[in-house]
């Protein structure tokens, strides 16, 4: 009984409603001058140096006040309308015209949050002022001068009263605090300062005695809870009114529950706009307040059509915005927030996403529906109907533009999206449930059985999938409804599944839906190609997916596990380029780094006339290497190893490539080492591209060799080494041309070491011994730290059996014979500079060799030849005429020549530098460039 006399006295306590206020009058009224603390003189008549401390609501009494003046009581009780409408009293409301010359702006908590941000934002409002502006505010959110959110401490209040926990008092004398302290801040001590407090002190005695009926009866209701939850916007909306009038502005404050009016809709959980009552109301409105330039309305809140308080629910104050633009029939609505606008995806999950200039209202509601924080599409409805654009915007970055979202049929010019794609969105932690068997096909009503049973649950289906055969369909729920969907269902279809019609009602959990969004979809080829290919490349395997026909999405569900990066990955490939490749460099020496500062040099123009986005997602030395995920910055490198380096662990540094959002992945081993080498058959199982100028792979153990290159054509990995021989010179390109193309290669002989070519190309030509000739190339940086590394040919038999293996000879390095350069005497000594000086005692034996040539008017070339025909190769100092292009070479120059069955008379030759690091480098960018190519970049 007394539950029901304290639920009683609820309803009537909301019936009455602000006569509750002049019933604790004198309790309310006589903290005044406390929460003033310092009053003006031409207020209450008092020494302004008096101070007396705040009391909190929880502790107000009548008794402990200090006296205040009648004249003082009687502004007190002058509602915040009487200062706020002291404009024109003259300018009715005869006068008012809907039409485009207003403009809605609406701004969230988060702008509303301090005194300094109110007054910003009304001086942006006086600023934007054209011929009439209506400003919707929010309740006061979290700032770090105050944290309170005043929506969210109101709705603890109520928790805590419907559990008879009486520290809802405290959160009510904070509520308190905060805004008396920011109406000084922001009023300073006005006559306006005393009105607003004089109201809130009104409000908040008020809400004292709601909730502590509601404490006594252990309950609550909604309409109580509604009635409650609306004052923030109260609050917040008549403190900046208040400012704007102080700032001169024709400003005035609406309660927005004195014009709009709402019913439920059919599920309860939104609101539909009754208009044509809510226009009525409009017009009676200014009709009793007049026109004025700034029309400062609360959002959030209204009233049902039985005059009870009412909110907006979900979204609602950005609802209040649309509505408003509605029934004024605005211009334009813009939504202030914290952020620049929408977002092509999440920038928590995708720190690439990019701010949107424009979408359509479809497209936000498709977005909004998979979780994006976009537009609710109930919000936008109102907007739609009269063709409004909106506008998002941040307040806190004026300079951004935002996202105009609008109506793209009948708004051509704000509408200017590039992309197919607009947006993704991922709707995280869901359970796919699948429903199969045989007894399914050709029978009517299954599908409808199946919803039907779930819908009685109350479980919310997100998206539906079925194969044509009929055999199954599956459907995602949110995991929570997971379990419940598979019971509720096996009952439904017991018979059949004991009959064996339905053989399975599995659910499979820990799932994620994956949408992607575009109006620009509609009658695209190739955007689920493109949508499927960054998901496989990614790694991601797609278990189930749909499109309407209408085709503004594609949905797909994926592991809950790959959902962030399936969506980087997507996104990459929408938004990034068409074709986004993350890069790993091992060997950031001389080659590695040149090639570093070519790709830094060319990034733009390849992003910008070749849609090809190279980012360095790791460097790797012999001893430590740098890990990002979103890329290494090319032009200060060296800094982040000092700065994030750690040890070297090559297969990490494979598994951070492979698990990159970049659904393109390759590693580049600029280094000599066999421990690199060693990782190309793990990584390219893992997807990861190689491309190289090391030599070790492509001549060493024919076997693994035989392995990466199986790997490579069953798995569409590409193997690229164009640098391994002729360091940037297109000799393994010219090979594969001639190969694939039919030609049958008889010989390939050349000069491919740039120190050899240089020391015969030089020695003879002046009295120079061969030793000096080998001192001077050492000196000028030609030569290997020990020149024993290029003198005894190995160099030049790796060179020869990555082109032998290339011609489809089976050879291995210890096939090829070899004429080493390196006095057999020499050959042991432990260090280089002993080798250097006792080099000399063996220049008589080359130049006898060079004087037996030069007499037969020939020249000394140090060769490599593969003898495809004899499935042979070799290494040797061979003899040629002058006339040879083999005797005619400069400097370090490399010289290779093809004998084919095409080229048969006159080889195919290829000449040109043979080594230095940045040729080189350009070889390997050149693959970088190939590898764009082969996976879709244009050419």
């Amino acid at each position: 009984a007394g539950t029901a006399q304290a639920s009683t006295s609820i309803t009537m306590m909301l019936k009455a409603g602000s006569g509750l206020g002049s019933a604790r009058q004198g309790t309310a009224k006589s903290t005044l001058a406390q929460c003033l603390n310092v009053v003006p003189r031409a207020v209450h008549g008092q020494d302004m140096s008096s101070q007396t401390r705040i009391s909190p609501v929880s502790t107000c009494n009548p008794t402990s006040a200090a006296p205040i003046s009648r004249s003082a009581q009687r502004r007190q009780r002058m509602p915040v309308q009487a200062v706020v409408m002291q404009s024109d009293r003259a300018n009715t409301g005869d006068g008012f015209k809907r039409g485009s010359h207003w403009q809605v702006h609406k701004f969230g908590g988060t702008c509303m949050a301090a005194a300094e941000r109110i007054k910003a934002v009304a001086e942006l409002m006086i600023k934007e002022n054209n011929q009439g502006t209506v400003v919707v505010v929010s309740a006061m959110g979290s700032h770090p001068s105050s944290p309170l959110k005043v929506t969210d401490v109101i709705l603890n209040m109520i928790q805590k009263a419907a559990k008879q926990d009486q520290a809802f008092l405290l959160d009510l004398a904070a509520l308190q605090d905060k805004h008396v302290e920011t109406a000084k801040a922001l009023l300073g001590q006005t006559p306006e300062l005393t009105s607003f407090v004089s109201r809130l002190l009104d409000d908040m005695a008020n809400l004292k005695a709601m909730l502590q009926a509601m404490s006594i009866a252990g309950m609550s209701t909604e309409a109580f809870a509604d009635y409650v939850v609306g004052h923030g916007e109260l609050w917040s909306a008549q403190l900046l009114t208040l400012c704007c009038q102080q700032l001169g502005a024709d400003a005035v404050f609406m309660d927005t529950r004195d014009v709009l009016v709402v019913v439920p809709t059919s599920d309860g959980t939104s609101v539909d706009l009754v208009e044509d009552v809510s226009n009525a109301r409009m017009d009676d409105w200014f009709k009793r307040n007049g026109n004025h330039k700034i029309v400062v309305a609360t959002g959030f809140i209204a009233k049902n059509k039985e005059g009870q308080a009412t909110t907006l629910k979900r979204n609602g104050s950005d609802f209040s915005a649309t509505i408003m633009g509605s029934l004024f029939k605005a211009g334009h609505i813009t939504i202030w927030t914290d952020v620049d606008g929408v977002y092509s995806a999440d920038p928590r999950k995708v720190p690439e996403a990019v701010c949107l200039p424009s979408m359509t209202y479809h497209e936000a509601w498709e977005l909004s529906y998979f979780g994006a924080n976009v537009l609710h599409p109930r919000t936008t409805l109102p907007a739609m109907k009269y063709h409004i654009p909106i506008t998002i915007r941040n307040f806190f970055n004026l300079p951004s533009k935002g996202t105009v979202v609008s109506d793209f049929e009948s708004d051509q010019a704000v509408y200017q999206g590039k992309n197919t794609v607009k947006g993704l969105a991922t709707i995280d932690h869901t359970t796919l449930i699948n429903v199969e068997g045989t007894g399914m096909v050709g029978v009517p009503g299954i599908a409808s059985a199946i919803f039907s049973t779930v819908r009685d649950a109350g479980i919310n289906v997100i998206m539906i999938s079925q194969a044509s055969s009929e055999q199954s369909i599956c459907f995602a729920v949110k995991a929570a409804d997971g379990d419940a969907a598979v019971r509720v269902l096996q009952r439904r279809f017991a018979d059949a599944i004991a009959s064996g019609r339905v053989s399975a009602v599995q659910a499979i959990p820990n799932c994620c839906v994956l949408a992607v969004v575009g109006q620009g979809m509609v009658s695209k080829r190739g955007v689920a190609a493109t949508l499927f290919s960054a998901l496989a490349k990614a790694n991601v395997n797609i278990k189930a997916m749909a499109q309407g026909s209408s085709e503004y999405n594609i949905t797909v569900l994926i592991d809950q596990v790959d959902s962030e990066r399936a969506l980087r990955a997507v996104h990459s490939r929408f938004y990034l380029s068409s074709t986004p490749i993350g890069i790993g460099l091992v060997g950031p020496g001389l080659i590695g780094g040149a090639l570093l500062d070519q790709l830094r040099e060319q990034a733009e123009t390849l992003r910008a006339e070749f849609a090809i986005d190279l980012r360095i997602l790791g460097i790797s030395t012999s001893k430590q290497m740098v890990l990002s995920e979103k890329g290494v910055d090319m032009s200060r490198w060296r800094d982040e190893f000092k700065e994030k380096g750690q040890p070297v662990d090559l297969a990490k540094f494979g598994d951070h490539l492979a698990n990159s959002y970049i659904p393109n992945r390759a590693i580049v081993d600029c280094t000599a080492s066999d421990a690199p080498a060693q990782m190309y058959l793990p990584w390219m199982k893992q997807g990861i591209h190689i491309i190289t100028p090391n030599k070790k792979l492509g001549s060493g153990p024919l076997e693994l060799y035989n392995q990466v290159k199986k790997v490579g054509r069953e798995s569409y990995i590409h193997f690229f080494y164009e640098g391994t021989v002729g360091a940037g010179l297109p000799v393994m390109g010219t090979l594969k041309h001639l190969v694939e193309t039919g030609d049958k290669v008889q010989r390939i002989e050349g000069i491919f070491s740039g120190t050899l070519s240089y020391i015969f190309n030089t020695w003879g030509s002046d009295a120079r011994k061969f030793s000096e000739i080998v001192s001077d190339a050492k000196a000028k940086g030609f030569t290997e730290p020990d020149p024993r590394d290029d003198l005894n040919g190995t160099d030049v038999a790796r060179k020869v059996a990555i082109l032998a293996r290339e011609c489809g000879l089976q050879l291995e390095l210890s096939d090829i014979p070899v004429e080493s350069l390196v006095p057999e005497p020499l050959r042991a000594i432990p260090d280089s500079a002993t080798y250097m000086a006792r080099l000399p005692e063996f220049d008589g034996d080359m130049a006898a060799r060079l004087k037996e040539a030069q007499d037969a008017g020939e020249v000394l070339r140090f060769v490599g030849v593969v003898d495809v025909a004899g499935g042979k190769g070799s290494v040797e100092l061979r003899r040629y005429p002058k006339t040879h292009p083999f005797a005619q070479l400069s400097g370090s120059d490399n010289i290779i020549a093809f004998t084919t069955k095409r080229y048969t008379k006159q080889p195919l030759i290829v000449r040109g530098p043979g080594a230095g690091a940045d040729v080189t480098a350009g070889g390997v960018f050149s693959d970088l460039l190939k590898l764009a190519a082969y996976l879709g970049a244009p050419s």
